[in-house]
């Protein structure tokens, strides 16, 4: 099969429709399929209900309720509090001026906050959201699981402009509405962010680029850093 959006269009008689849950799909995957089925009589709907959870039941199971825990500066060779900055400075110096960036990619977060936890396999990232304005940073995860150390990096700096406040994850798409009321222009990855989210975005307030300024600074390693993945490998 080449590809999923072909098989849909095998499998899919014209006049269906095909639908997904949102919150599980980037814009740019959401978005490669609406092109494929653009004009083949089939429409793509987004779902406010994931079906796969109402199999589920009561046989579910329980989500990881595992610490989320803090780096020291022996493994970043930055504080979050410097990266903070740092994008910040990035937004000043865009040409739009956007007033916020918003996280969806969990690696985003980790990196940005310098934590980490094992809600996946194998992958050291937990269920996040981050909104980043000038002003306020908003991280949106399971509170009740940041251990007391990460707690306490993430609310050394308040109140001021580097306190980080904690809301609950399920609380992101409210917020994001009530933010985006305002004159605000919200810089976001396409690669990353989810289509739920961007869709709760007015167009007119969107800056879209393929990837946050968050993931691109990630990708520069610092000296620690490129240290530490040397060491990696010889291990």
């Amino acid at each position: 099969i080449e590809s999923i959006a072909m098989w849909i269009l095998e499998a899919v008689p014209v006049g269906g429709n095909i639908s997904l849950d949102p919150f599980l799909f980037s814009i740019a995957t959401w978005n490669s399929y609406s092109q494929a089925l653009h004009g083949s009589g089939r429409a793509l709907l987004p779902l406010k209900t994931n079906l796969v959870d109402e199999v589920w039941g009561d046989q579910r199971p329980p989500p990881s309720s595992s610490e989320i825990y803090s780096l020291s500066a022996a493994f970043t060779g930055s504080s979050w509090q410097e990266k903070v900055t740092g994008i910040r400075q990035q937004m000043e110096q865009h040409m739009r001026r956007p007033t916020a960036v918003l996280l969806s990619g969990l690696e985003e977060t980790a990196w940005l906050f310098n934590l980490r936890g094992d809600d996946i396999p194998y992958n050291p990232v937990f269920y996040s959201y981050a909104l980043l304005t000038h002003t306020n940073i908003s991280l949106f995860v399971e509170r009740s699981r940041l251990a007391a150390a990460a707690r306490e990096s993430l609310r050394s700096g308040c109140p001021g402009p580097l306190c980080v406040e904690l809301q609950e994850y399920e609380e992101v798409s409210a917020h994001l509405r009530h933010y985006t009321q305002g004159n605000v222009t919200v810089w976001l990855g396409t690669e990353y962010t989810t289509y739920g989210l961007y869709s709760v975005i007015p167009q007119e307030k969107l800056l879209e680029e393929s990837y946050s300024p968050v993931m691109t600074a990630k990708a520069v390693k610092n000296t620690q850093e490129q240290e530490l993945l040397r060491a990696a490998h010889v291990r």
